[in-house]
């Protein structure tokens, strides 16, 4: 498949990250247009999947987050229609958008991450159990209460009284039926792209904001993003070797990022996974790629590429 392959740019879709899709499709399918590369938006919330090879496309450009794309379902499709995508597999996909799960992957390997408890909707519309109670408690506070299955902090909240608990839990289930209550690691917080088998520039992410929420991700203009940073050589190789190794025990492949936080005593601390990163010109994998002198249009062709290794340069 070379530059005359009919590319779809799959985007939009249901989920509450959609906007967000919509913004990482547009930047995409114009850098791929501007590259002679026949490639067209496909808004999966108006158009079924099942109709891309009736339509005439043989490769298809991922660019959806959250449930619904980037969960393991659409790579499913796309492998009963034989079709190439970007992005991880099937299995990789729906193991890393479930925070739970991947943190026991994690775990069972020896592979330092927060320390947490997971609950149904069933467990608490009847009410946690002493035994909960005390699991919640020796995490301490402040403590992150997260949607299981839910990217871009949505439905986070972060407490710093056992009070405001409740609240907390029923935002999380307002976005999924299992929740995630998650101990708080203070010290500095970094994001690591990968691209292919290669490490991208780790940036530091620093926020005036309660955390690195929705609004300091999106809409705020003060969050700050340092390629320079107080990581020894030693610290910095001891940091990419776990990410590296979280990425591969999940079977992820292509381009994707996973957050960390280290703590004042230098540990580093995996947090979640991303397999459909951001996209847009402002998003963090590009800024990632731009410091290790990849520029946009580059990045986006070399994430096309590693669906089948091809090249079109």
């Amino acid at each position: 498949m070379k530059k005359n392959n009919k590319i779809a740019v799959i985007m939009g879709g249901i989920s509450s990250e959609r906007n967000i899709s919509l913004m990482s499709g547009h930047a995409i399918l114009s850098s791929l247009r501007k590259e002679n590369i026949n490639a067209y938006a496909f808004d999966t919330k108006y158009q079924s999947i099942l109709n891309l090879k009736e339509y005439g496309f043989n490769k298809v450009f991922i660019a959806l987050h959250g449930r619904g794309g980037e969960d393991g379902k659409i790579q499913a499709v796309l492998d009963f229609l034989n079709l190439p995508y970007t992005g991880s597999g099937v299995m990789a996909s729906s193991i890393s958008i479930d925070k739970i799960r991947t943190k026991l992957l994690w775990k069972g390997l020896g592979l330092k991450s927060s320390k947490f408890v997971s609950l149904t909707y069933k467990q608490v519309m009847e009410g946690l159990d002493i035994t909960t109670k005390n699991s919640i408690s020796m995490l301490g506070l402040p403590l992150f209460i997260k949607p299981n299955r839910e990217g871009s902090s949505i439905g986070v909240s972060k407490i710093d009284k056992i009070s405001e608990l409740p609240i907390a839990i029923e935002k999380a289930l307002n976005y999924d039926n299992n929740i995630i209550i998650e101990q708080f690691i203070s010290g500095e917080e970094y994001t690591v792209g990968i691209l292919g088998d290669e490490i991208l520039p780790l940036i530091q992410i620093k926020t005036d904001k309660n955390f690195y929420n929705y609004q300091a991700k999106y809409l705020s203009n003060s969050t700050e993003y340092h390629f320079i940073n107080s990581l020894t050589m030693q610290q910095k190789s001891k940091l990419n070797e776990l990410v590296l190794s979280a990425w591969q025990s999940l079977g992820c492949t292509g381009c994707g990022r996973i957050d960390v936080m280290k703590d004042n005593l230098g540990e580093f601390y995996l947090l979640e996974v991303n397999t459909s990163p951001g996209m847009t010109h402002h998003s963090l994998i590009p800024l990632a790629a731009k410091k290790a002198g990849i520029s946009f249009s580059r990045l986006v062709i070399s994430i096309l590429e590693l669906a089948n290794n091809e090249s079109y340069f």
